[in-house]
């Protein structure tokens, strides 16, 4: 009799587990991705309304940037006065500053000569007593004056034909790359005021109105990625190891009478606890592994958050 009572569970157990399907358990699920505001500005053009398709590349939304540009025509201008300040120092002295250059050499180099005769003749009177002291003092600064000025008209016409320094050189390409970098910056965040969708997809929402100034950070435009949703479902461990990537698996979704086969398209390596609605009785121990489902384009209309169950292996 003790033996009778003891089958008699086990035998009910048997039944249920021969009977009862498994289930993974989840909703559908779309890629969300939100289109974020990187500045304070104004909402100026709103072309197309949540819930309408998108396409990679449809502009979402319009942000004023009457202030952008002006910011980069003067980057471009920065570059344009960097540029000739290097195409300056490559092509060295014009042949006119060179000429004047020479001529001050002329120039000094007369007065020069003056100045030492002038110079010998004080000294001379000066031996004679005709000429103070102060006067012979005069003429000796007089002298090393022109011969200092002299010097000077030689060394510059020499920095005007000698040509540029490597180091000038290299200061002025440096002006020029950081120019070009600041234009980059400034064309990107022009760029940046113009909302594209950056994948194909459902327009969510569009948290802003038009005419709003937006607060940077904000999300401007969510947009729903992909054609059809995918089944977010939790597999229960003992299941993990029977699936691999790219498996077959039948998506029962609530509401439809018929199922529908998906792909298997990513399984986490990591388990997790099981999440509140996928738990019973009997699995409330058990580590779950979150994994995606893809279901065909042919299920584009199902909405996300709806119920859905894999059937597992």
């Amino acid at each position: 009799m003790r033996k009778l009572l003891i089958l008699i569970p086990l035998l009910i157990i048997s039944s249920c587990d021969d009977s009862t399907e498994h289930l993974a358990l989840g909703t559908l699920e779309r890629d969300r991705i939100a289109h974020v505001a990187t500045t304070n500005e104004v909402v100026v053009a709103l072309p197309v309304k949540p819930g309408s398709l998108v396409f990679k590349g449809d502009l979402i939304v319009q942000l004023d940037n009457t202030q952008q540009k002006a910011h980069l025509a003067k980057a471009e201008a920065e570059l344009a006065k960097a540029q000739a300040s290097l195409d300056k120092l490559h092509n060295g002295a014009r042949p006119e500053e060179v000429a004047a250059a020479t001529a001050k050499v002329s120039g000094s180099r007369a007065t020069l000569l003056e100045s030492e005769s002038k110079y010998i003749r004080t000294k001379n009177l000066s031996q004679k007593s005709l000429a103070s002291k102060a006067n012979l003092d005069l003429a000796l600064a007089n002298r090393d004056a022109s011969r200092a000025n002299l010097q000077s008209a030689i060394e510059n016409l020499l920095v005007l034909t000698n040509g540029t320094r490597d180091e000038d050189l290299r200061f002025g390409q440096a002006n020029v790359d950081s120019a070009i970098a600041s234009l980059a910056s400034e064309r990107k965040r022009l760029d940046d005021l113009t909302i594209t969708a950056t994948r194909d997809g459902i327009l969510d929402n569009l948290p802003w109105n038009l005419g709003e100034r937006v607060t940077m950070g904000s999300p401007l435009a969510i947009v729903l990625a992909g054609k059809s949703p995918f089944a977010r479902v939790y597999i229960p461990e003992p299941y993990r190891i029977k699936l691999h990537l790219g498996d077959e698996l039948e998506v029962r979704v609530d509401g439809l009478e018929e199922s529908i086969m998906g792909k298997l398209r990513w399984i986490s390596t990591e388990p997790a606890f099981t999440p509140y609605y996928a738990l019973n009785q009997e699995e409330r121990a058990r580590l779950m592994y979150l994994a995606e489902i893809q279901l065909p384009d042919s299920s584009s209309d199902l909405a996300n958050g709806v119920p859905a169950q894999v059937v597992l292996p």
